[in-house]
């Protein structure tokens, strides 16, 4: 399957230059897609990109990811409401060096003919004079062609305009394309659809100063099933970085999807055969309450941007928190994904003397904590079987309770009823 037809049955593709599709059957063709670095972080809005760029690869084509250090300082004004903060240059330069590291988690770098390459549009802006800028590059591109452009119109018809400076971004992307092609033989650009405008801009540039030909393709806005936007939470984005979002986050992120988006998903962000997602859909539609295509969807691609073992640690947690597994996820927990995982659960700290020296159950649970609001409550649920401790139910109100009872030297798990949890540690 050619990588046109890839994205085709996956529902990617949204816009394809002619000739694009015709070029990509007949040769090796290097093609670049932006990433922009005004975080430390990529998230999951940046996947379909990240995996437009995996598909590449795989079709014998080679990828090339353009960090924008330069672009980074302006900030693309393509369908946003209000302009960026500009950041300075020490930051970009962090957020480029974490941009390349998570890139390399999907592709492969190297000198080779299909090994993906990075660049840095800083490198051949950062001497680049502006009068000689707006006289090699700006001659080549009317303002009547750029003020064409929707995300150009629907800046100027909002409330607050468009700077010289953000209206100046589509000649620096346009340039971008026209060095690649120039210096690194790319051929086309990819993006977003909310970049056609820049990226055909980048075309026409090249036509206009070297009579060359450039090609686009560009894949499609990914919206929820209820219009809502992707990959944003009531806590925030979602990102790649495990130290932003965790990896048991990431998992609840994708095994929390609807049925709907779940089986549009699958197709854009794993990389499974269409074989295997018919037979995981056929599956999921015969018991839609094993919710088997959110599964396969949150393992490939927890796996895929953290590790294995970060898939089994969340599996391992969602087992505890919603169903009957046991404690042994912690062992595999910092200190500080821990307290994540048991994000809006009470927690409480405690001296370690004090359990050293041992405290009486009741004491612990309504005196040195609130798990309780006093010690005859504690007591009366206690007796009734319904007070647990790291997984085991309680039944002796003058059980003394030890630094022997702490998991991984560190917590004790306490769980009233059913479904409420309460973290104490040493702290």
């Amino acid at each position: 399957m050619s990588f046109v037809e890839e994205l085709r049955w996956r529902g990617m593709l949204q816009d394809i230059m002619p000739g694009t599709e015709e070029l990509l059957n007949k040769e090796q063709v290097s093609g670049y897609i932006g990433f922009d670095p005004t975080g430390d972080s990529l998230h999951v809005g940046h996947l379909t990109q990240i995996m437009t760029l995996i598909h590449f690869q795989h079709a014998g084509h080679k990828p090339v990811a353009l960090v924008g250090g330069a672009t980074g300082m302006i900030g693309d004004p393509s369908f946003k409401s209000a302009e960026r903060n500009l950041l300075d240059e020490a930051t970009l330069n962090h957020n480029v060096d974490c941009l390349k590291k998570q890139l390399a988690k999907f592709l492969n770098f190297g000198e080779g003919a299909t090994d993906a390459k990075m660049v840095n549009n800083y490198d051949w802006f950062k001497d680049f004079k502006f009068l000689d800028f707006i006289r090699d590059v700006g001659k080549l591109i009317t303002v009547n062609y750029m003020m064409s452009k929707d995300s150009v119109k629907k800046r100027l018809e909002g409330d607050n305009g468009l700077s010289f400076t953000e209206f100046t971004y589509q000649l620096i992307q346009g340039y971008d394309f026209y060095y690649l092609w120039k210096h690194h033989n790319c051929k086309i650009q990819m993006g977003g659809s909310d970049q056609w405008g820049n990226i055909v801009t980048g075309s026409e540039m090249i036509r206009r100063q070297d009579q060359g030909t450039a090609f686009a393709l560009t894949t499609q806005l990914i919206k929820k099933a209820d219009g809502q936007k992707f990959g944003k939470t009531e806590s925030g984005a979602v990102w790649l970085d495990a130290k932003k979002t965790s990896p048991y986050k990431y998992y609840q992120f994708w095994l929390n999807t609807s049925d709907d988006d779940a089986k549009n998903w699958i197709k854009i962000f794993t990389l499974l055969s269409k074989e295997e997602i018919d037979a995981i859909i056929a599956e999921h539609d015969a018991a839609p309450h094993l919710r088997t295509v959110q599964k396969a969807l949150a393992k490939d691609i927890t796996i895929r941007t953290h590790s294995e073992k970060d898939y089994e640690t969340a599996v391992k947690t969602s087992e505890f928190l919603f169903g009957n597994g046991s404690l042994e996820f912690l062992a595999d927990l910092d200190h500080e994904a821990v307290l994540e995982v048991f994000d809006g659960v009470p927690q409480y700290a405690l001296a370690k003397e004090k359990l050293d020296a041992g405290i009486n159950i009741l004491d612990l649970l309504a005196v040195e904590t609130q798990v309780f609001p006093s010690k005859g409550e504690a007591r009366k649920m206690l007796q009734g079987g319904g007070v647990s401790l790291n997984r085991e139910k309680l039944a002796d109100s003058e059980q003394v309770i030890t630094s022997a009872n702490l998991i991984n030297n560190k917590y004790l798990i306490a769980q009233r009823g059913k479904k409420n949890y309460y973290l104490i540690y040493i702290g």
